[in-house]
């Protein structure tokens, strides 16, 4: 196995050290290495990492501000000065951080895991699959979002709430952005405020003037406009 890695880390020490430790493990194939967050975005659109080793606090745009203008978040450790109280804003399920000086040991078992996730990575162009995640800066607190989590999708101004699990944090991308980008297999735009995770539907009923309303296993009650509904019959065979 060989997972393409980009390091990125304002300080090329720090850089040199993580290369030299990441030696001893074959499986990383360290395709290129970044200073800054710009820097960085770039050669992340460009080569399309599956890992990324990536440094949180960096001058101009943190690590954090890298990963919110990304439309998909690659696999990602951090590797940070931050104490473990600083990491608390995170699903710490959803990825991995070491803390500076770099140990082998918690670096050997932070590789681990991540070829534990990478399994079946099969890309899209264009399109985000249903096995992809997210990552959301919303204020203090961070998220990285497995799609097939996500049963609602709320546009609010120039943002969308993304709701999942019992967490709904809003991201900074518009409800027809994100409609291109999300799998037709499990996401539906019902109107011009909500897509939903056909997936999360609990019960179908008519509405007004043939439209449909459809009922989330939260409970919640979302409309369909009168011309999605038709989509929406022959979509589901109804």
């Amino acid at each position: 196995m060989s997972i393409k890695t980009i390091l990125i880390d304002d300080e090329p020490l720090a850089i040199m050290e993580l290369q030299a430790m990441l030696k001893k493990h074959t499986e990383i194939e360290i395709i290129d290495t970044a200073e800054n967050a710009v820097d960085a975005i770039n050669k992340i659109k460009e080569h399309k990492p599956q890992l990324i080793f990536l440094d949180i606090n960096m001058p101009g745009k943190s690590g954090f501000d890298l990963l919110e203008e990304l439309d998909e978040a690659p696999l990602t450790i951090f590797v940070t000065a931050y104490d473990q109280y600083a990491i608390k804003a995170f699903d710490v399920n959803a990825l991995d951080y070491i803390l500076k000086p770099v140990n082998t040991d918690r670096l050997a078992e932070a590789i681990e895991k991540i070829k534990k996730q990478i399994g079946q990575n099969k890309s899209n162009e264009g399109k985000l699959t249903i096995d992809k995640r997210i990552f959301i800066k919303d204020g203090e607190q961070c998220f990285f979002v497995p799609l097939a989590e996500v049963f609602l999708i709320e546009s609010v101004g120039n943002y969308a709430r993304i709701y999942y699990q019992n967490k709904k944090p809003l991201l900074h991308k518009s409800l027809n952005y994100l409609e291109e980008k999300l799998p037709s297999t499990h996401f539906f735009r019902a109107g011009r405020q909500h897509i939903i995770n056909t997936h999360f539907i609990k019960n179908i009923s008519p509405f007004f003037n043939n439209s449909l309303q459809v009922e989330m296993h939260s409970g919640v009650k979302i409309d369909i406009s009168q011309r999605q509904s038709v989509k929406f019959k022959e979509l589901m065979g109804i």
